[in-house]
């Protein structure tokens, strides 16, 4: 997955796709340093949408590099390996971080 993520074959919104199928959420994906915390609230909330919607349970676990943009490599240093800092669109959940209100509990009625 790490060199499909570094030729630009595995997107941060295709492993978010996989996600609906396949998987429990988002795990030590290295982000750029400066990616607006609206950005990083979207991808909480894309993900959240999944695990309602799919009745599991999902998670993100993001890292914000500091200091690293888009295709640098992000090394956690022995055996934790390495990652590739992937791109991240920057306008994704501006609108919706500045709306406000809550998100209300899973109702299972809604799967019908």
């Amino acid at each position: 997955m790490i060199e499909a993520a570094q030729s630009g074959a595995l997107s941060l919104e295709k492993l978010e796709a996989m996600t609906c199928v396949c998987s429990v959420g988002l795990d030590m994906i290295a982000i750029p340093g400066d990616t607006p915390v609206e950005a990083i609230a979207g991808i909480i909330a894309d993900e959240m949408a999944i695990g309602v919607i799919n009745t599991k349970t999902t998670a993100v676990r993001v890292i914000p590099a500091i200091g690293y943009k888009e295709g640098d490599v992000l090394e956690f240093g022995g055996l934790f390996g390495s990652a590739p800092v992937m791109s991240v669109n920057s306008h994704a959940g501006t609108v919706l971080a500045h709306r406000g209100g809550r998100f209300p509990a899973p109702i299972n009625s809604l799967k019908n």
